[in-house]
């Protein structure tokens, strides 16, 4: 589906024109989006925007690395918005010309969406097609911390435990919400460069003009870039801690094993002693010979027992 809206020269604005009146017509600027756009859609890229193949090419092949090309008559976003819900990261393309923008996604987008109200709501004669990206490239930024917060969530409540899971549990938790982060970042470091890139270029002196706009921008993708690291050493730090008590306790667990063996190696000897079927052993066939052998058994692991106690290997 194509979406449009138009300032006319008197600075009024104009909604669901056609494609080929707009490129056509004389208007202060336009935005035309894209969503979620059929085949027959599609070729309108082609004519009458007559956007480069290679931009075209990047809009059909989903999920491009974020990146800013300049073209001859227009330059060309690759931007990442991601779902809250499921933290999937879905494409947002944008045109930007002289007098035009132009955006391109295949899902839906609360981005444009919200940005699309504003525009709508707002007075119009102080938009222009660069407020328009400004705000498209808020929203996303914007739309990424709740995401973060989300994920720092999780890792207090993996870290806590506070429903006794088991530590295999967690340890499935833990490394989705690491593979999570990892996912962030592959998101948020590309849009840090890009929005490194069109603050310090001197090919978009229209952007400029506004750039303490854009650099706030950018120092929220710092500051979520920041978080993302911290939050993956967080992880690393849990794992760890896991895996260390995960080994202390078999440890202990086998140490404990240990000195019940030791108990029962004098007892096992004693016992495999005179369990043999010699007939000159004397012990054999002494009146209370059993309840002596019982006695030096049962005193050998008492008195072990309590050696081992003081010693401090129950603990």
């Amino acid at each position: 589906m194509i979406h449009s809206l138009a300032i006319n020269k008197k600075k009024q604005l104009l909604t669901d024109l056609s494609v080929e009146d707009l490129v056509a017509g004389d208007y202060e600027w336009f935005w035309v989006d894209f969503d979620q756009p059929i085949d027959e859609e599609i070729e309108k890229l082609h004519h009458p925007f007559n956007f480069h193949p290679l931009s075209i090419e990047d809009c059909l092949h989903n999920l491009q690395r974020p990146k800013i090309d300049y073209f001859e008559t227009y330059t060309f976003f690759v931007t990442h918005c991601l779902n809250p819900k499921t933290v999937k990261k879905d494409e947002l393309n944008i045109f930007l010309g002289k007098n035009f923008i132009v955006t391109f996604h295949h899902h839906a987008s609360v981005e444009v969406h919200a940005v699309k109200e504003m525009l709508l709501k707002e007075e119009t004669a102080a938009w222009t097609q660069y407020t328009v990206l400004y705000q498209l490239l808020d929203h996303l930024v914007d739309n990424y911390f709740p995401i973060v917060y989300q994920i720092e969530d999780s890792l207090a409540e993996i870290d806590e435990n506070p429903t006794n899971k088991t530590m295999e549990a967690l340890l499935d938790e833990l490394f989705s919400t690491r593979h999570q982060l990892l996912s962030l970042r592959h998101t948020v470091v590309p849009m840090k460069d890009l929005l490194h890139q069109m603050i310090n270029t001197e090919k978009l002196a229209a952007l400029l003009m506004k750039r303490e706009y854009y650099s706030d921008i950018y120092d929220h993708l710092l500051k979520i870039s920041e978080l993302i690291e911290s939050n993956r050493e967080l992880t690393t730090d849990i794992r760890d801690s896991y895996l260390s008590y995960n080994s202390h306790h078999s440890n202990r667990i086998m140490q404990i094993l240990t000195v019940i063996t030791t108990i029962f190696m004098p007892l096992s000897f004693l016992a495999g002693l005179y369990g043999m079927n010699f007939l000159n052993m004397p012990e054999l066939h002494w009146k209370y010979g059993y309840f002596l052998l019982l006695f030096v058994m049962v005193s050998i692991g008492v008195g072990m027992f309590i050696l081992f106690k003081r010693k401090g290997w129950f603990k």
